[in-house]
């Protein structure tokens, strides 16, 4: 399912369906924390029961000691009321050092899941969806759920457990008068009800627009250079200023709905209480309380202001994180398609001979109608090196795509030495290939943990060997080295070097099969000759499938392929496919080759 754009909340009608359903189903990352749960509940119930032992105490004073002057019996009551508020200080401390601890553990706990389980779903799942909605969700979705479960769902039982035994004890000190503030919870539970429908809706729009800004911060990020060149800058701005005020707007709109809330959940008990004064001291001087039970039940009274009040908080945060459970679970309930069949095994390099077959393979992306791949056959010989030729759109790069399973084939079968591709093991698949692509990614780590980063346990040796096949000794000379940090996307680099860096991480380790789309369309010619140079030592004994643009790379290739349409329409020696096939002909004229001013190969 694609993300959700422009906070259109509508988009997802079952978000307000059952807005606490998705959030129950994250309580499996509450049971590792059970213990500290219920120390910090009882200690929560302890502190409430002294707050309220505190009144009935205040009651004995003042029918006791005060009216009898008796100092003695004032000294003892004072002292436990004293006592009574340092064990409810202590109880909070305790509560509150355990509820912080849990939570955080909680938080890093649903985090590293959401995470583990965004690294198993299939490229597709990344293509369609915005990388500042899943920003956000990992993020900010996710310290909304901490507070909510640390905080929100504890008060929420303590606010219900205070209201009950005050109106238990309210009933017991005066039955009409506790019956009168008992009868106040109606309008409040109207009010409530009312208020979570609205603002469930709200926050399920301003948390999408949330996503929506954060993606706009980081594509602006990313495309700085190119929004500069093009000077787009006043452009983006205004887009972003439009994305900034429709979420202010809405934040705005939940103020103001969180503040009418409040201000009637502040109403109710303040009438109550008034009524209750009046009532109070009319009972008083009728003899049928007495003006201690009348400051205690007054006292207790004044004990539901605060769970009342909090009520618009508890219920607006346990909305938020019910969205925010919705949004997560939308995430967490998509399931990864390119898994581990259950009788899948592991080759090991040495039982790899690199037979690379393409039997009637046929893909389409999901969603789309048209098919990118036509039951294509096409066969690769252990050490071939074969090379894919084509025009823009043709399918080269997602063919490539598929011998990693970066994306699965949706008909056919792709085999290596007889197996197919979909009975190994992922990660034994993907460490036997090396993969290159035209856009190479470098993250924001040190150089050798990008060269390193499919095979960790590389020696220095192996690093230098791999550099100086890809002519990237420039690495040494960075200010640290191989420890130098090459930035976001490594755009501290030129392209030139990104693409050298991407090569030598494909070919450490020596893979058996190696796949590299266009890896030196941004070398300078001389350099491209020298990586052409060496990559032919490598070649030999490894098998390959090159996306070529150049007659000067297909002079890499034992053989090549020409796609057409999603289909091989010719296989054959790039002399013989010359002379042969007037497509192919085409396809190389359609660009001049840098190197000898003659033709080349348009771009896929």
């Amino acid at each position: 399912m694609p993300a959700p754009s422009d906070g259109d909340s509508a988009a997802h009608p079952e978000a307000s369906a059952q807005p606490l359903r998705n959030l129950w189903r994250l309580r499996s990352y509450l049971r590792p924390y059970a213990g500290e749960f219920a120390w910090l509940l009882a200690a929560a119930l302890a502190a409430t029961a002294a707050s309220l032992a505190v009144p009935l105490v205040v009651q004995r004073v003042v029918d006791g000691p005060v009216a009898r002057h008796d100092v003695a019996g004032l000294l003892r009551l004072g002292a436990l009321a004293l006592l009574l508020g340092l064990a409810e200080a202590v109880l909070i401390f305790i509560r509150r050092w355990t509820q912080s601890s849990s939570s955080v553990g909680m938080e890093a706990a649903i985090r590293a899941d959401i995470y583990a389980h965004l690294q198993r779903l299939p490229v597709g799942f990344h293509d369609r969806w915005q990388s500042g909605q899943l920003l956000s969700r990992i993020t900010s979705d996710l310290s909304v759920i901490r507070r909510f479960l640390s905080f929100g769902l504890l008060f929420l039982v303590l606010n219900l457990v205070t209201y009950t035994a005050v109106v238990v004890l309210l009933v017991r000190l005066h039955p009409w008068l506790g019956l009168l503030v008992a009868a106040s919870a109606a309008p409040l539970f109207l009010i409530s009800r009312r208020f979570a429908r609205h603002y469930h809706a709200a926050s399920r729009r301003m948390q999408d627009q949330q996503g929506d800004v954060a993606t706009l911060v980081e594509e602006t990020a990313q495309g700085l250079r190119t929004m500069r060149a093009y000077g787009r800058g006043p452009e983006l701005a205004a887009r972003f200023t439009v994305g900034a005020r429709r979420l202010h707007d809405t934040g705005i709109g939940k103020a103001r709905l969180l503040a009418r809330t409040s201000a009637l959940f502040d109403l109710v008990p303040n009438l109550t209480l008034g009524g209750v004064l009046v009532a109070g001291a009319a009972a008083v001087a009728g003899g049928t309380l007495t003006i201690g039970e009348l400051v205690a039940f007054v006292s207790l009274q004044l004990m539901l202001i605060w769970p009342v009040q909090s009520l618009g908080w508890i219920i607006a945060n346990g909305q938020e994180a019910a969205t925010a459970a919705d949004r997560i679970q939308e995430v967490l309930d998509t399931p990864p398609t390119i898994v581990d069949a259950p009788h899948a095994r592991s080759l090991s390099r040495t039982e790899v001979g690199g037979r690379l077959r393409f039997e009637r393979v046929s893909f389409r992306y999901p969603g789309t109608s048209a098919p990118v791949l036509h039951e294509l056959d096409l066969t690769v010989e252990p050490g071939e090196t074969l090379a894919l030729v084509g025009a823009t759109g043709c399918g080269k790069s997602t063919l490539l795509s598929l011998v990693p399973r970066l994306h699965e084939v949706t008909g056919g079968r792709i085999t290596l030495d007889g197996h197919d591709l979909r009975d190994l093991r992922l990660g034994a698949l993907r460490r036997l290939v090396g993969v290159a692509f035209e856009e190479p990614t470098l993250f924001s780590m040190s150089v050798w943990e990008n060269l390193t980063l499919g095979r960790p346990e590389a020696g220095e040796d192996e690093v230098r060997s791999a550099l100086a096949l890809a002519q990237a000794e420039f690495a040494y000379e960075l200010p640290w080295g191989l420890a130098t940090r090459v930035g976001e996307q490594g755009l501290s680099l030129s392209g030139g070097q990104r693409q050298r860096l991407a090569l030598a991480r494909a070919v450490l380790g020596r893979p058996a099969l190696l796949v590299l789309d266009d890896p030196l369309s941004a070398l300078d010619v001389h350099t491209e000759a020298l990586v052409e140079a060496a990559l032919r030592r490598v070649l030999r004994d490894t098998t390959a499938l090159l996306v070529v643009h150049r007659p000067s790379t297909v002079a890499l290739a034992d053989r090549v392929a020409l796609l057409d349409g999603g289909r091989i329409v010719a296989v054959g020696t790039h002399s013989d496919m010359l002379a042969r096939v007037p497509a192919y002909r085409a396809v190389l004229s359609a660009a001049p080759d840098r190197r000898a001013g003659g033709v080349g190969l348009v771009r896929s």
